[in-house]
């Protein structure tokens, strides 16, 4: 008996092992798989020497495909047609991102359940909700009409689906074998997912749920002071006093019900600090080489692998080099021999929220324009990895999907949603904006720049442009709806048909100028417009600071070169500073602070207003603002029950330069009637000693970049995969706005001449693979602040490349 029980014990050890070893346990992969040498992690290493030559056949090329890889293993693409050249692109960028590609594309979509189980599905259902999918559907619709976008987007998917279809177990991007589950074939749809979901990231959020809850605690008179519709300052994008050559559409009439709403006395001015982009082009009258020089760094959150991914194509009629989005095909952000082009979010209000009138419980009619209309149902099936699937109803009206009837309670990302509501979003119609970039690609003029822009829709972007011509172009561009002024700051009547979208500003007449006075064009989120613009895009954009700066700089500049704007890529000057600090200083009462307060005093007094890594100074003010700003507003603006947002930072700076006996610096919640001067003492010795808490005694651990601590985390934020803590200034509101993971995903300056020079960095690398010495190899020269020189080749055999490798794709 003892040995059948040896004998069986034997037999089952094994077997459970091999079991325990072969399965996913939670977050964790089936560690047999995982660690084994022939197919796990293992074969994700790679060396740093490369093949010099290496020869493919693929099914799908139609022609010889040259592609040689420079010295950062930035991939120049020469093919004979426009079919292989995209083709390339796609089995390209699948190569290095395709599980950034996979996995952004799955979010879209809500599909992370698939993959990570239950945990997920709240997530899943809010993109579900949104209308993420409905929105790829109409616009690949958009797309597959046009025959160029068509052609593009199918030559892309197929390359993207010859590298997949070539992957063995052991080739297998790493985080497949961490979380355990395999590529699908790509569709053209995940493109449109693609863009969809960079319009969602770039729509800003919604803020008519909170403004609606401001008006109703607060009344109209102290909304419209409170939440102005221009901000007391500004320098907007295309230079005050630009007269509109054209004659405006009439603007919709505002149903009685918004007037009786929102009619108060106080005359209207806004806004928030946030971090944005950064584009401008100066003519070559303020340039050393006669030729403009166009720059652009665009501000998202920072991952690994980065954001964007480097190329070149080169076909007939076509030889462009800048970045492209993985997942989607031809460059976003570039230039090519003769035009450059760059852009920055305009933040126009093209999201709105409608209050549906339902018959009952069901959700199967609304009442709108004095009759009840029929609802209809998309059925959402969410597949959950280890459990039953999951159908969710959303009811749609005329306007959209009704987000939520009840809201999750632990998904941030539905905090600023309405419950009730139906979603009106220009991202769910029909669009072509591919169209967009392959003609500004192939564009010799600024001719082409324009025309390349009506195909646009979403996400309205400032294009920047420059030309070898010496023509400099900026427009706030998109599909615009055309609505009466503050449609859409409060969530909008369902009931009314007054409240619908009443049309489109006509592209033509979208915000433009060409080749200004004052010789550059620059955008950096401000508001689009002076007041004299006739129709309305939103009542609040990014506040005026970082504008200011770039635009005081460039006003200043002649001779400029590349390197001028290199340099003032990285420059951390706050402007709010600038504003605010002596204010702020005048009210410190000296002598009722402590030894810790009064060096503190001391080191801001002589502070030279820039967020430099080791600024002291910077960690000081940039603590004591946020704590003010808090103090201020916390009091009446903080509701669990109805979320509001507080007064932007700049309508409180101006309450504080001109208005510093106000009623708002009394904290209502105390018996004792408080300040300014009370809560900037209060704030500044709350300042000393959170970081006293957190630092110790002030000196060196004080410093900006100590307390900034940027880093550049993996896609999935997993543990070592994510970069080193970063010790580099900038700050929210400067030039350099770098927030802890937020800040240029890619910095570009192109100089135009009879050969173009560009020259750009990301923080990241090529590579998606964290094995690959090209992962993360020019954060680096990011963080210092550096470029590098970018290649437009004339031929695979051009020196100026420093190719280290050579790939020829042939037909199968």
């Amino acid at each position: 008996m003892k040995n059948k029980l040896k004998a069986l014990i034997c037999v089952i050890i094994p077997v459970v092992l091999a079991f325990a070893f072969n399965t996913k346990f939670g977050s964790l992969p089936p560690l047999l798989k995982f660690l084994n040498p022939f197919t796990g992690f293992w074969q994700n290493a790679e060396s740093v020497r490369q093949k010099k030559k290496i020869s493919l056949k693929l099914k799908g090329s139609r022609e010889a495909i040259q592609v040689v890889f420079d010295d950062r293993m930035i991939p120049h693409v020469f093919a004979k047609n426009d079919h292989d050249v995209y083709f390339a692109q796609g089995y390209l960028t699948a190569k290095d991102r395709l599980f950034q590609m996979d996995f952004q594309t799955r979010y879209a979509a809500g599909r992370i359940s698939e993959v990570v189980g239950i945990k997920a599905i709240e997530l899943d259902k809010y993109q579900r909700r949104m209308g993420m999918v409905y929105g790829a559907e109409n616009s690949l619709k958009g797309m597959m009409a046009d025959p160029k976008s068509r052609d593009m987007i199918n030559a892309y998917t197929e390359g993207i689906n010859a590298y997949i279809r070539s992957l063995s177990n052991a080739q297998l991007p790493l985080e497949y074998k961490l979380l355990d589950f395999k590529p699908e074939d790509w569709t053209p749809l995940k493109c449109a997912l693609l863009l969809k979901q960079m319009s969602a990231t770039l729509a800003m959020g919604s803020t008519e749920f909170y403004m609606t809850n401001i008006l109703q605690k607060f009344g109209p008179e102290v909304t419209s002071d409170l939440f102005p519709d221009y901000p007391f300052k500004e320098d907007p994008i295309i230079p005050a006093g630009t007269s509109w050559n054209f004659k405006p559409l009439q603007l919709p009439q505002p149903p009685a019900s918004f007037t009786e709403k929102t009619t108060g006395n106080v005359r209207t001015k806004t806004l928030e600090e946030g971090i944005g982009s950064n584009n401008w082009a100066l003519a070559g009258a303020k340039t050393a080489s006669g030729y403009p020089i166009l720059a652009n760094d665009p501000h998202l959150n920072l991952t690994l692998p980065s954001i964007w991914y480097q190329i070149q194509l080169h076909a007939p009629g076509l030889n462009v080099y800048g970045v492209s989005l993985p997942g989607a095909p031809g460059v976003i952000i570039g230039f090519n021999d003769r035009v450059a082009w760059g852009v920055t979010n305009v933040d126009a209000d093209i999201l709105d929220y409608y209050q549906i009138k339902f018959k009952d419980n069901s959700h199967q009619q609304y009442w709108y324009n004095n009759e009840w209309k029929n609802t209809t149902k998309r059925m959402e099936v969410i597949k959950i990895r280890g459990s039953r699937n999951l159908t969710d109803t959303v009811y749609y009206t005329h306007h959209g999907p009704v987000v939520y009837f009840q809201k999750p309670s632990k998904l941030k990302l539905a905090d600023n949603v309405p419950t009730g509501n139906a979603l009106r979003w220009i991202a769910h119609d029909s669009s072509n904006e591919l169209r967009t970039f392959y003609d500004l690609n192939r564009a010799k003029s600024y001719t082409d720049y324009r025309k390349a822009l009506t195909y646009y829709t979403a996400p309205a972007q400032n294009f920047i442009f420059a030309s070898a011509d010496n023509d400099i172009s900026i427009t706030a561009n998109g599909k615009f709806p055309l609505k009466y002024r503050d449609q859409g700051k409060f969530i909008l009547d369902g009931t009314d048909p007054k409240d619908d979208w009443q049309g489109w500003i006509p592209a033509a007449e979208n915000p433009t100028v060409k080749n200004p006075e004052r010789n550059f064009v620059s955008s950096a989120n401000q508001s689009s417009t002076d007041p004299s613009y006739p129709y309305y895009i939103n009542w609040e954009f990014g506040d005026y600071a970082r504008g200011k700066r770039i635009n005081d700089k460039l006003k200043s500049m002649n001779k400029a070169t590349a390197d001028s704007m290199r340099v003032m890529q990285s420059d951390s000057y706050s402007i709010l500073a600038q504003d605010i600090l002596p204010a702020l200083l005048s009210r410190v009462q000296q002598d009722k602070l402590n030894a810790t307060q009064k060096e503190a005093f001391d080191t801001i007094s002589k502070w030279d207003k820039s967020y430099s890594a080791h600024s002291i100074g910077g960690s000081i003010f940039n603590l004591w603002t946020n704590l003010l700003l808090t103090a201020i507003w916390s009091d009446e603006f903080t509701d669990a029950k109805s979320p509001m947002q507080y007064p932007s930072k700049y309508r409180t700076v101006e309450l504080i330069l001109k208005d510093p006996g106000s009623k708002w610096f009394d904290k209502v919640n105390t018996p004792a009637k408080e300040t300014l001067d009370d809560l900037v003492n209060e704030s500044l010795k709350n300042t000393c000693d959170s970081l006293e808490r957190k630092f110790g005694p002030i000196g060196t651990p004080w410093e900006w970049a100590n307390l900034k601590q940027t880093n550049v985390p993996h896609l999935l934020n997993i543990t070592g995969f994510g970069s080193k803590k970063l010790m580099i200034g900038g700050a929210k509101g400067t030039i350099n706005a770098l927030s802890e993971s937020n800040g240029p995903s890619w910095r570009m300056v192109v100089e135009l001449g009879k050969k173009p020079k560009g020259q750009g960095v990301y923080p990241g690398g090529q590579s998606g693979n964290p094995g690959s010495p090209f992962y993360d190899n020019m954060i680096d020269t990011w963080a210092g602040g550096k470029l590098y020189d970018l290649y437009l080749m004339s031929s695979p055999e051009d020196q100026q490349g420093k190719t280290i490798s050579q790939l020829t794709i042939t037909k199968k």
